[in-house]
């Protein structure tokens, strides 16, 4: 995977001044839009641009730890096609707004490479196993969701899913190597190794209220 050249083209983004002004006027002209479920801590829209910007910068981050995790797995040749595709939504990005510029268009490809990872982990769970990465990113991706707009955004929730489909058949769960992994897990390991990455969008201060959430 090109994880130098997802991390230049995030940072070549972020060094830009007309960039990261023009992504702090969109957010403020989304925040009236948001659902009242979203809360954000202190100022709005500098507590907004600091989500919207380590969102976009965990994605290479995601990505590595997500192949390391398969390598152990023993299905990296499984699972690396899956994540070249969450790579290749920054590298080669499909068609994009027009009116989407700079960090704008990362937000954009940054959440369809988060949403895939998203469906990976809700593929290991509907077959009774722990995420690949337990990290907590629904809010995460609820959050950039309502910010993109439903309309937009579920047309990249199904460009992810129609990625995701025939990636990873239910076949592959039940292979002697995925158990043989699932056997070797230490539970708390997992949880330690991933605590970083709990919660992002609350670590960051904007939270969303889920229904149902404790």
């Amino acid at each position: 995977m090109n994880i130098t050249g997802l991390k230049s083209r995030i940072a070549d983004a972020m060094a830009q001044p007309d960039s990261v002004a023009g992504m702090r006027r969109w957010l403020a002209s989304r925040v009236p839009a948001l659902h009242p479920a979203i809360r954000l801590e202190n100022d709005q829209i500098d507590t907004l641009q600091s989500f919207a910007q380590a969102y976009i910068e965990q994605v290479p981050d995601v990505l590595e730890a997500a192949a390391a995790v398969a390598q152990s797995a023993r299905l990296r040749e499984r699972i690396l096609p899956v994540l070249k595709v969450a790579e290749a939504f920054l590298l080669q990005p499909p068609d994009l707004p027009s009116e989407h510029k700079g960090l704008i268009t990362l937000l954009d490809e940054a959440y369809l490479a988060h949403r895939l990872v998203e469906e990976v982990n809700d593929r290991y769970v509907a077959n009774g196993i722990a995420p690949l990465i337990p990290m907590d990113i629904t809010r995460a991706n609820l959050i950039v969701h309502q910010l993109l707009g439903d309309a937009f955004a579920n047309k990249l929730d199904l460009a992810v899913e129609a990625a995701v489909a025939g990636l990873l058949p239910d076949d592959l769960f039940q292979s002697p190597a995925f158990k043989a992994y699932q056997a070797e897990q230490d539970p708390d390991r997992v949880r330690e190794l991933w605590s970083q990455w709990s919660c992002m969008s609350r670590q960051l201060g904007v939270d969303i209220e889920l229904r149902g959430a404790a």
